[in-house]
């Protein structure tokens, strides 16, 4: 579908010259389970379909299979997102349901059922040799959970703990600044909200990597992003009634400031990172040298 950008002899009266914010590399943020978890669920569809006139049990052990399918295709999708979160992110903690294998049995318990509910008989060598055929299938195509933390070497799990549950507030106030945003019908501010987000989320990951920044990031992460979500949503409902340019022209320079700002705090957790090393490297160092030791 096309888009509309602005310009110099663009409709929106936007000039080529006028002051832009700091670029940013952006990325589409693609839904890592995608259409391979979704096909999962066919097969609970057409054993239910298959088995309705099968009589009382082979309903029963359908709709029963049915069901075991449906929660396995379920956890696989949960799962591959917690999958790609924790390979997203330099400290990650493993994910505590490991979803991804209890899909894989409930996969086989599932296609076990099936046979049984289409073979109508209690013959058990048929339906075990189908469900684990479906379960190794299953662990084959999908892997499984990852099964040990990284990166937590040395890391205050107290800490941890904080910096998760505030960046965890922080993504819910991005997404109901982004979902708010789609209720005015411009692609333009659209994207400038989503380049915001893609900002916000870089400074959230530094303070993912270094839970030390935790206290300085702490303003940025709540009530800076809760306020930009309660502006969205603001102007959503002021432009969608009346198209406001000047509210429209508002709200982008707020994004501006409200992304300088971001930057600036990103780059500046950064650089006290880099002095905190200095400085750790400096004493020992010194402690090297009192010990008789010299560096070449």
């Amino acid at each position: 579908m096309a888009q509309r950008y602005g310009g110099k002899y663009s409709p929106d009266d936007s000039p080529d010259n006028a002051p832009d914010a700091p670029r940013l590399k952006t990325t589409a943020r693609v839904d890592p389970a995608g259409a391979r978890a979704s096909v999962m669920f066919v097969p609970a569809v057409v054993l239910l379909f298959t088995t309705l006139t099968g009589g009382a049990f082979s309903l029963a052990t359908g709709l029963i299979g049915a069901a075991l399918l449906t929660l396995a295709a379920w956890l696989l999708r949960d799962g591959l997102r917690a999958e790609a979160e924790y390979h997203g992110r330099k400290v990650a903690r493993r994910p505590a349901i490991p979803r991804k294998i209890f899909s894989s049995i409930l996969t086989g318990l599932g296609a076990a059922t099936a046979v049984v509910a289409h073979a109508g008989g209690v013959e058990i060598v048929a339906p075990v040799i189908f469900g684990v055929a479906a379960g190794v299938l299953h662990v084959a195509a999908f892997g499984i959970d990852p099964m040990t933390s990284k990166g937590m070497e040395g890391v205050d799990t107290f800490q941890q703990d904080r910096v998760a549950r505030a960046v965890k507030e922080a993504e819910t106030h991005l997404k109901g600044m982004a979902d708010a945003v789609k209720r005015a019908g411009d692609r333009q501010v659209e994207a400038r909200v989503d380049r915001f987000i893609e900002q916000a989320r870089e400074l959230l990951r530094t303070v993912e990597d270094d839970p030390r920044d935790l206290t300085a990031a702490k303003k940025y992460m709540g009530v800076y992003l809760m306020g930009a979500r309660d502006a969205a949503v603001k102007f959503s409902d002021i432009y969608a009634r009346g198209r406001d340019p000047q509210a429209r022209a508002d709200f982008m320079m707020l994004l501006t400031d409200l992304e300088e700002s971001f930057n600036d705090k990103t780059q500046k957790l950064l650089l006290d990172d880099n002095t905190d090393l200095n400085i750790e490297i400096e004493v020992l160092r010194d402690r090297l040298a009192r010990e008789g030791v010299r560096s070449r």
